[in-house]
């Protein structure tokens, strides 16, 4: 893996030279866009909205609408909005990883010390474990400042970006209607249900099915084959009577644990 990032991560006085790597992967296929007919690929252009001519990249610049007016930005501009490039990962607090709501949650880095650096990274990754604490900092990646938290994970130090609040839009713009009467049987079935269907999270029970699927049907159709047909699942129809759908759904799940 190439390190994304490298820099320290500080605290008081104390200086960890890390490196971050990506903990992620697409799992999509690489797909490109190509003529139908001659299977030629797909290049887009930069035309002009106005003259429907292409404009070359020596004549386009970055504008921004400031109440439907376009104020253009030069690269000096950008420069003097930049972050100061510090190098390092700021951990301002410590805090209870539960007081921060899953909605904030961004990419996840693996944190690796330098080889200067494994003692203090040790000493980090344990005492985070001990309090059950997650740092919190932020740090300058590809030109901008992001805020993050360093939580200790099976031995390791894992870095996971958060969103900052004001990119979290507020629940009140959307239409929801007015809180209905919950019927108490109802709700009690509806307990009963979850109860029934409470598991371990295990993520390894869960695969990307349909790359794969597209996978297997690219290699088909490279060898001339015809992939077959999808057949469709058939899902009845359930009843109207919201009652009826909670009871056959207890029904139904006791009679596969006792199967």
């Amino acid at each position: 893996m190439k390190a994304v990032w490298s820099g320290d991560i500080g605290f008081g006085l104390v200086n960890i030279p890390v490196k971050l790597f990506s903990a992620t992967r697409s799992s999509e296929l690489d797909l490109d866009m190509v003529d139908k007919r001659s299977q030629a690929r797909i290049h887009y252009k930069r035309v002009s909205e106005d003259t429907g001519k292409e404009v070359p990249w020596e004549n386009i610049v970055k504008a921004y609408d400031l109440d439907g007016r376009y104020v253009v930005l030069s690269d000096e501009d950008f420069k003097q909005a930049l972050p100061e490039k510090t190098g390092r990962i700021d951990i301002s607090s410590f805090v209870d990883l539960e007081e921060i709501d899953a909605i904030y949650f961004e990419n996840p880095y693996y944190v690796v010390p330098a080889k200067s650096g494994s003692v203090p990274y040790a000493l980090l990754t344990e005492a985070l474990d001990k309090t059950k604490k997650a740092g919190l900092g932020t740090y300058v990646l590809r030109n901008k400042e992001h805020l993050c938290i360093l939580r200790a994970v099976d031995g390791y130090i894992l870095l996971q970006q958060i969103r900052f609040q004001e990119e979290i839009r507020d629940s009140d713009e959307l239409a929801l209607p007015s809180k209905a009467r919950i019927d108490p049987g109802q709700l009690k079935i509806a307990v009963s249900l979850i109860k029934q269907m409470n598991a371990k999270f295990d993520i390894s029970r869960y695969k990307d099915t349909y790359s794969a699927s597209l996978l297997k049907l690219i290699k088909a159709k490279a060898k001339g084959k015809k992939p077959s047909a999808t057949r469709m699942k058939v899902v009845p129809k359930p009843s109207g009577d919201l009652l009826s759908q909670l009871k056959k759904s207890l029904a139904a799940g006791k009679k596969t644990k006792a199967s």
